[in-house]
C-alpha cells in the first residue's frame, strides 16, 4: 500500500519509480523539518518625522525637550544629553528599595510558558497576520520586583504609585529622587516588575505584555500589589487618578492595555517605543491584529477614556524585525498612528519623535524621563 502511494506521488512529481521510490521512502521516514529559527533583527531604516502621513510636530532646538505643561507632538534630537535629574545627587533625599521574588508556582494567572531557545515561528500561509508557534510549552519562571519607597513617604498613608515593566528600573528611581524633592511629582511609590522571561510570541513576557486584555493588570492587582504592601510596609492608593503605568517596547503596550481595559485602576500611561503592533499570541478573534488594534479600531471607535498618555519613538525604531510581513510591524508608523487617533479623540497626550534614536533608546530615556514624568502627573492633586 505504501509503495503504491509513493509510486503515485512520484508519478505526480514526474519521477520514476525504482531507485527514486527508494529515495522517496527514505525521505518520508525522516523527522519533520525543524521549527523556524529566530533570525537576527535587520537594521531599521531612519525615518523622517516629516514623512507624508505622519502627524504634524513641533521641531525643538537640538538638546531641548518638550515643556512639561504642553500636549501635542514634538521632535527632539539629534543630541541626547542626560537630564540633570538623572544623576544621583547627594543633596536630595534618597529613596530605599525593597526587593521581592515571585515564583510561577505561586501564580494563578501566569503559571509560566517558554519558547524553545533559538526558535521563533512561521507566518500562517492562509493568513500573514497570524504567526504559527510550535515550540512554546509550559515552563516555570522566577521574577524580581523592585519597590522604590521615597524618603518622604509617611508610613501608613495610601501613596500614589507607578507600575513599571521589565524591572528593576534604576533610571526611574534616580529620577524620582530629584523630582519628588523638587515637588514636581507626588511623593509616590514605584513598583518595577520583572517580566516572566523570553520575548515576543510564545514566551512568558510576550504572553504578559502583548495580550490584548486586562489580564496583566489583574495579575498586578491581585498578585503583585498585595505582596508589595505586605513585604515593603507601604499602603497603595485605590484612586485610579493617582496610579500610573509605564514601559518600553512590549512593556509600553502592556502599560496602555492596563489602563485601557481597567480605567478604574489606572489613568496615566508612559511608553517608550511602544509595541502597538501585531504581536499578540495566541491569536484573539476580538483583536486579531494585536496591539495594532489600538490605533486601527479601539481608540477611534470607542468613547474617550480618562487616560493621559506620554509616548516616545525613535527615528530608527523597529521595522519588520521578524519573519512576519503583514504591514503591521513598523514601530514608528504605529506610534505616529497612535498620536493621530489620540488627538482626534481629544485625549491629553504628548508624543515625542526622537531623531538619532533606536528602539527604547537608553540615552533618550535619560534625556526625557524627568520631563515625561512631570507631564504625566500634571493635574494630580498631590503634585504641584
Amino acid at each position: 500500500m505504501l509503495a503504491a502511494i509513493l509510486t503515485t506521488a512520484l508519478a505526480m512529481l514526474g519521477l520514476s519509480a525504482g531507485g527514486s521510490a527508494h529515495r522517496a521512502a527514505q525521505a518520508a521516514a525522516q523527522p519533520p523539518a525543524p521549527p523556524a529559527a529566530q533570525r537576527p533583527r535587520p537594521v531599521p531604516p531612519t525615518r523622517d518625522p516629516h514623512t507624508p502621513g505622519y502627524v504634524d510636530a513641533k521641531e525643538l532646538p537640538d538638546g531641548a525637550v518638550p515643556p512639561a505643561d504642553a500636549d501635542g507632538n514634538f521632535i527632539i534630537g539629534p543630541t541626547h544629553d542626560p537630564a540633570p535629574e538623572m544623576t544621583v545627587k547627594d543633596d536630595v533625599p534618597h529613596g530605599t528599595t525593597c526587593a521581592i521574588t515571585m515564583s510561577s508556582a505561586d501564580s494563578k494567572i501566569y503559571p509560566g510558558i517558554a519558547r524553545d531557545a533559538g526558535t521563533f515561528g512561521a507566518p500562517d500561509p492562509a493568513d500573514p497576520a497570524k504567526l504559527m508557534v510550535t515550540t512554546s510549552h509550559p515552563a516555570p519562571y522566577t521574577r524580581r520586583v523592585a519597590v522604590y519607597v521615597p524618603k518622604q513617604y509617611t508610613s501608613g498613608t495610601a501613596a500614589p504609585f507607578i507600575v513599571g515593566a521589565d524591572g528593576p528600573d534604576q533610571l526611574l528611581f534616580t529620577a524620582l529622587d530629584s523630582l519628588i524633592a523638587q515637588k514636581r511629582v507626588p511623593v509616590m511609590i514605584a513598583i518595577s516588575i520583572g517580566n516572566g522571561s523570553g520575548d515576543a510570541q510564545g514566551s512568558e513576557r510576550g504572553l504578559e505584555y502583548d495580550t490584548m486584555s486586562g489580564r496583566y493588570a489583574e495579575f498586578v492587582e491581585t498578585e503583585v500589589l498585595p505582596l508589595v504592601e505586605q513585604q515593603c510596609s507601604v499602603r497603595l492608593t485605590k484612586d485610579a487618578d493617582q496610579r500610573a503605568t509605564m514601559g518600553g517596547s512590549s512593556g509600553g503596550s502592556a502599560a496602555l492595555a492596563m489602563a485601557w481595559y481597567h480605567p478604574e485602576l489606572y489613568h496615566r500611561v508612559l511608553t517608550y517605543s511602544g509595541t502597538f503592533v501585531n504581536q499578540q499570541w495566541p491569536p484573539n478573534a476580538d483583536t486579531p491584529h494585536g496591539a495594532w488594534e489600538f490605533h486601527e479600531r479601539l481608540v477611534p471607535n470607542s468613547p474617550a477614556k480618562p487616560i493621559r498618555i506620554w509616548m516616545e519613538v525613535g527615528d530608527r525604531d523597529l521595522f519588520n524585525p521578524n519573519s512576519m510581513r503583514d504591514d503591521m510591524h513598523d514601530w514608528v508608523l504605529a506610534n505616529e498612528r497612535m498620536a493621530r487617533v489620540l488627538a482626534a479623540k481629544g485625549y491629553h497626550y504628548q508624543f515625542v519623535f526622537a531623531r538619532n534614536a533606536g528602539h527604547t533608546d537608553r540615552v533618550v530615556k535619560q534625556q526625557t524621563l524627568p520631563e515625561a514624568l512631570e507631564w504625566l502627573w500634571k493635574g494630580s492633586p498631590t503634585a504641584r
